[in-house]
């Protein structure tokens, strides 16, 4: 778990990261607590590396078949 916290660091961990504890942090400050809870998830995506944040949601490139191929 260490390692997950301490490698593999991305600009979209680091986003995630920073933009969710700003999240939590503003949402605390307005007493809206569901947000907190919100922004402390999208925290923990970036330091923990799940998720998007950690390039689980990458599907690969779409490349049309030509009209050739779709006959065959």
């Amino acid at each position: 778990m260490l390692d997950r916290m301490r490698y593999g660091w991305t600009f979209q961990r680091g986003f995630y990261l920073v933009a969710g504890l700003v999240m939590s942090l503003l949402s605390f400050m307005h007493q809206e607590w569901y947000a907190v809870i919100f922004g402390l998830y999208f925290a923990s995506m970036g330091l923990f590396g799940f998720g998007c944040a950690g390039g689980q949601c990458y599907t690969g490139s779409y490349t049309p078949r030509r009209e050739e191929e779709k006959s065959v």
